[in-house]
């Protein structure tokens, strides 16, 4: 090989270049070129520690509490208040302080955790499943059935969902609920009413997609040799939607993990005596002057968690992109 091309090969762009082996140029795998680009973003792997602990935490909860020495979550406890009734801040026995309640902030900022994740994997799951299968039979069937799916999903997006949820958690804290019984305050009426929300989002972004897809020839190969249209969509055009599916469903989790706090905030989300981050958030507002703890650690804990997804979002957007520079 000649100086000039060394010099190319070593400007170019490395994680694109085939690597030589034995003298035979080994070309590498989209896997392979993904998972070089995603270790190459410090900011992104950073992030995914970051989450990795905090599902650790999660599932660990109740044997952190027990190690820590704290009491339950639900363990109020008037002897942990200050000589005036107030909450105690911050100590050896209390490393978060106490609420209102002598309840410690530690262990309810991990069981927290628990419900966040729960609510915000769960829902995303159902949204992205819902939003996936709409997407591809509007993308690909085209006329009438375009027509129709996506007016609900214009429809669906009409709908503030804050004023949603308030308004499906007041009917369904009535008599024996909603559907039977299925929707009560809670997680299941956060989880319905969040994936509810969330789906019309990846399912534009796949009518999209599969509107390009459908035209390729890949596509009309298959359909000349006799394929049916449930085949083409899971065998030929399912499979190539799976990088715009991870990245936006990373890109999702986040904001529904802000829906669901945001929702325990007012009042309409977890319902006492569970834990959950914007139910904190909720309780301390009107003494977060006098008790700053109260307020700050579990807010710190969703904002470090929202932006640790969206900076995973961003490195899975960046290593999947075929035009990426990087």
């Amino acid at each position: 090989m000649s100086a000039s091309a060394s010099d190319l090969l070593v400007d170019a762009d490395s994680s694109q270049v085939p690597a030589v082996v034995g003298g035979e140029i080994a070309a590498r795998s989209p896997w392979q070129i993904f998972t070089r680009r995603f270790r190459e973003d410090r900011v992104a792997l950073a992030a995914l520690v970051l989450i990795v602990v905090l599902v650790i935490v999660a599932l660990a909860a109740p044997l952190i509490v027990k190690l820590v020495g704290v009491t339950g979550p639900n363990d109020a406890n008037i002897d942990n208040l200050d000589p005036f009734g107030q909450p105690a801040g911050p100590s050896g026995s209390h490393p978060f302080g106490v609420d209102d309640l002598g309840r410690d902030i530690f262990a309810r900022v991990i069981y927290g955790a628990r419900v966040s994740l729960e609510v915000a994997v769960i829902s995303t799951g159902i949204g992205v499943f819902i939003g996936v299968l709409i997407g591809l039979a509007a993308g690909y069937f085209r006329g009438w059935v375009d027509t129709i799916l996506s007016r609900v999903m214009d429809i669906v997006l009409a709908f503030p969902i804050l004023l949603l949820a308030i308004g499906l958690a007041s009917a369904c804290s009535l008599g024996k609920g909603c559907l039977g019984g299925l929707l009560k305050p809670g997680q299941s009426t956060l989880v319905f009413v969040i994936a509810l929300s969330s789906w019309p989002y990846i399912g534009r972004i796949i009518r999209g997609q599969v509107l390009s897809l459908r035209e390729k020839d890949f596509v009309h190969a298959s359909r000349s040799l006799g394929a049916s249209s449930s085949r083409i969509m899971t065998r030929e055009i399912l499979p190539n939607l799976v990088a715009p599916i991870i990245v936006y469903t990373s890109l999702i989790l986040p904001t529904n993990i802000l829906y669901e706090a945001a929702l325990s905030f007012l009042g309409v989300g977890v319902q006492p005596p569970t834990a959950s981050w914007g139910q904190m958030i909720a309780d301390a507002s009107p003494i977060f002057d006098s008790a700053w703890w109260y307020m700050f650690f579990p807010g710190i804990a969703l904002v470090l968690t929202v932006l640790a997804f969206n900076l995973i979002g961003d490195g899975l957007q960046d290593a999947l992109n075929p035009r990426s520079d990087r």
